[in-house]
C-alpha cells in the first residue's frame, strides 16, 4: 500500500449553509467511515464544471463508499448570493449536498488557491491528496479504489447510502433557458439547456411549438424525440436554413433541420479537448472544449470556445474547423488572433465588420476584426467587476453572458450577474443600462423593434422596449474578493507540485512531459521569471517598486500507466491555470507552492 501523508481535515464552514440534504446540516465526524471529496468549486467557473462531469461516472460507482461535497466558494458578488447558488445546483445536475461558503471560510482552511480544486479525505478524516484543475478522476479513482481496501482491512470503511436528498422538481416550460433565436416566421428557438432539449415557441414567447430533443442528456442524432443534447446553449441560422445549436456539454456542435425535425452533429467528436489534440481538421474529428455560443460571420461560422479560452471556426464548405483566436491562456490580452487571450468566451454577436464577444470571467466586452484581430470595447481583467455606467475605459460590467446586435450599431449586453441589460455604444464610446430587475439573463434577441431576453434563472422570456434613455443606476465596483499571497521581496521561488497518481508514471516517450507558463499583471511586475519552460519549478524575480499584481501560471502534466507490458498504455493530461494576486511585505513567503496534483510535502 503507498505511504501518505496524514493530515487532519479541517471542519467543513460555511455561513450558506448545506444543499442537497434535505435541510439536514452536516460536520466531518457525520462523514467518518466514508471516503470524502471536497469539491472547491464556483458556478461561473467552466472548468468547475467540466469536473463536475469527470466526476460523475465515479459518484456513481462508488456511491456506497465515496461523498461528493461540492464546496461553493464564489469569485463575483452574485455567486455570494444563496438563492444563486440554489439555481446553480439544478441547473447543472449537481446530484451531491453542496456547502455553500459565501466567505471562503472552508477555502481559507483547505489553503485553496484556484477553481476547480480536488480534496481527498479518507475515511478517518485526514487529507490524503489534493489535485488542481482537470483531469484527474483517473487518478481518484485509483486512490478510491485504495482506500477502500485499506479501510475495509482496517475496519474503518462504512458503506451505504450518502446524504445526497434530491430537491423537489419544479414544473416550468423552460428551465434554465441559455440561447434564443428569432426564427424566419416570427417563432422562437430557445435551448432549455438543463433539460437537454431545444423549445420553439410562437412569437408571444410563450405558447410552446414544440421540442426537439429527447430530455434525457446524452449525444445521439435523429428526429424530434430520438435525438440528444447535453447542456445545449447558442444557435445561429446557416446559410443553408438549417440551425446550428452549440452543445456544450457534449463538446460538439449540431445542426437542426427544423423542417424535417432531424437533429445530425456537424463538428466535435463527444470527447473534450485537452492540449496536445489537433487544432484543426475534419470537423467530426477534432475534439471540441464547451462551445458556448455560435454566430455567422466573414462567410464561417465562429465558435465561442469557452472551454479553452478561444474562438474556433467551423467552415462548412470545407467541414472543417480550426483554432481562428486565443492562446488557450486565461486573460484579458488584445492583438492579432494567435496571441489574444480571452476568458472563457460565451457570447458571440455579428454586425457589419465586428464579431462582438461577451468574455465573461473578465467581465469584458471584446470584439474581433476582419482582419482577425482581437480588441477590448470594455473591460479590465479578471478581477474587476461591477455595474457601473460612462466610459468605457471606467464602465464595469459583471460577468456578461451574451451580447446582441441593435440596428443603430450599437450592442446590448446581457450583463448576467448584474441582472441587467446594458448598452455599450462604439460611436460615443459609453455604457448605459437599459433594463435591470432581470434574473441571470444570459442572451437577448431583437423582434420587431423590441428585445426578447432569455431570464435565464427565472426560465422565461421577458419582451422589452427599446427605451429611447437609458436607466441610471448607481455605481458600484468590486474586486474579487480572495485575500492577495503576502511574498517578499527579491526572488520568489515557485513550486508546481505534481506527483504522479499511482501506477502511474510521467510520460517522457516524447520528450518532456510537464509545461509551465507564467505571466504577470502588470507585466512589469516581473523582472525575471516569465514565459514558457518545461521544469514545474522556477525562480521568479520580482521587480523593485512593486507592492502588489497578479501572478498567472498555467501548468500541465501527462502522466501514463507503469506497465512495460503494455505497449500502448492509457495516458491522461492533468491541468490547471491560477491567477494568484500577490502582496509584496516584509514579512512576506519567499516560496509560493500551487498542487496540481499531490501533496506539498514543504508545506
Amino acid at each position: 500500500m503507498t505511504a501518505r501523508a496524514r493530515v487532519r481535515a479541517p471542519e467543513l464552514i460555511g455561513k450558506g449553509g448545506w444543499l442537497n440534504t434535505g435541510d439536514r446540516q452536516y460536520t466531518l465526524a457525520d462523514l467518518r467511515g466514508r471516503i470524502v471529496i471536497l469539491d472547491f468549486w464556483t458556478f461561473c467557473c467552466v472548468n468547475c464544471l467540466h469536473v463536475l462531469d469527470e466526476l460523475r461516472e465515479l459518484e456513481e460507482k462508488h456511491r456506497d463508499t465515496v461523498v461528493i461535497i461540492g464546496v461553493h466558494s464564489p469569485k463575483f458578488v452574485h455567486e455570494a448570493e444563496h438563492q444563486a447558488v440554489v439555481d446553480a445546483v439544478e441547473r447543472y445536475e449537481v446530484h451531491h449536498p453542496v456547502l455553500d461558503d459565501p466567505e471562503l471560510a472552508t477555502w481559507k482552511q483547505y489553503a485553496v488557491r484556484a477553481w476547480p480544486t480536488l480534496v481527498v479525505v479518507d475515511p478517518e478524516g485526514y487529507v490524503v491528496a489534493q489535485h488542481a484543475g482537470e483531469g484527474h478522476a483517473h487518478a481518484i479513482e485509483k486512490l478510491v479504489e485504495e482506500l477502500e481496501a485499506e479501510h475495509a482491512e482496517k475496519g474503518t470503511l462504512r458503506r451505504g447510502d450518502g446524504p445526497y436528498v434530491a430537491p423537489e422538481p419544479v414544473a416550468t416550460h423552460l428551465r434554465f433557458p441559455g440561447k434564443a433565436l428569432a426564427l424566419p416566421d416570427g417563432g422562437l428557438l430557445v435551448s432549455d439547456t438543463t433539460r437537454h432539449r431545444l423549445v420553439e415557441l410562437d412569437a408571444d414567447g410563450e405558447t410552446v411549438r414544440g421540442h426537439f430533443g429527447s430530455g434525457e442528456r446524452g449525444l445521439a442524432d435523429g428526429g424530434r424525440t430520438e435525438a440528444r443534447f447535453s447542456e445545449p446553449q447558442g444557435l445561429a441560422l446557416l446559410p443553408d436554413g438549417r440551425i446550428a445549436v452549440a452543445d456544450t456539454v457534449n463538446h460538439a456542435i449540431r445542426a437542426l433541420d427544423l423542417a424535417t425535425g432531424v437533429t445530425t452533429t456537424l463538428a466535435g467528436t463527444g470527447r473534450q479537448w485537452w492540449q496536445g489534440s489537433a487544432t484543426s481538421g475534419p470537423a467530426t474529428e477534432v475534439d471540441l472544449s464547451s462551445p458556448w455560443d455560435i454566430a455567422w460571420f466573414d462567410d464561417r461560422l465562429w465558435i465561442a470556445m469557452a472551454g479553452v479560452h478561444q474562438l474556433w471556426t467551423y467552415d462548412p464548405e470545407q467541414g472543417t474547423v480550426r483554432v481562428a483566436a486565443g492562446t488557450t491562456n486565461e486573460g484579458l490580452v488584445d492583438g492579432p488572433g494567435a496571441e489574444a487571450w480571452f476568458a472563457q468566451p460565451s457570447g458571440l454577436a455579428a454586425a457589419g465588420d465586428r464579431l462582438w464577444v461577451a468574455d465573461p470571467e473578465t467581465s469584458a466586452l471584446r470584439y474581433v476584426d476582419l482582419e482577425g484581430a482581437v480588441h477590448t470595447a470594455v473591460g479590465t481583467g479578471l478581477f474587476d467587476f461591477g455595474h457601473r455606467d460612462g466610459p468605457a475605459g471606467q464602465a464595469l460590467f459583471q460577468h456578461p453572458l451574451g451580447v446582441t446586435a441593435l440596428p443603430d450599431g450599437s450592442v446590448a449586453v446581457s450583463d448576467t450577474y448584474n441582472h441587467a441589460l446594458r448598452r455599450f455604444d462604439p460611436e460615443t464610446g459609453e455604457v448605459t443600462t437599459l433594463a435591470t430587475d432581470l434574473r441571470e439573463p444570459s442572451d437577448a434577441v431583437l423582434v420587431d423593434g423590441d428585445l426578447v431576453v432569455v431570464e435565464s434563472a427565472r426560465h422565461r422570456l421577458t419582451r422589452l422596449r427599446l427605451p429611447e434613455e437609458a436607466v441610471r443606476v448607481a455605481d458600484r465596483a468590486h474586486r474579487t474578493q480572495r485575500a492577495a499571497t503576502e511574498v517578499a521581496a527579491g526572488t520568489l521561488r515557485l513550486d508546481v507540485v505534481f506527483q504522479a497518481p499511482a501506477g502511474q508514471k510521467l510520460d517522457t516517450r516524447y520528450g518532456p512531459s510537464t509545461r509551465l507558463l507564467v505571466s504577470s499583471t502588470p507585466p512589469e511586475l516581473l523582472a525575471e521569471g516569465s514565459g514558457p519552460g518545461t521544469d514545474l519549478s522556477r525562480d521568479l524575480v520580482l521587480a523593485d517598486g512593486f507592492t502588489e499584481g497578479v501572478l498567472h501560471v498555467s501548468a500541465m502534466a501527462a502522466s501514463c500507466d507503469d506497465d512495460p507490458a503494455n505497449e500502448y498504455p492509457a495516458c491522461h493530461v492533468h491541468q490547471q491555470d491560477w491567477g494568484v494576486p500577490v502582496s509584496v511585505t516584509a514579512t512576506g513567503t519567499s516560496r509560493l507552492p500551487l498542487v496540481l496534483a499531490g501533496m506539498d510535502e514543504q508545506g
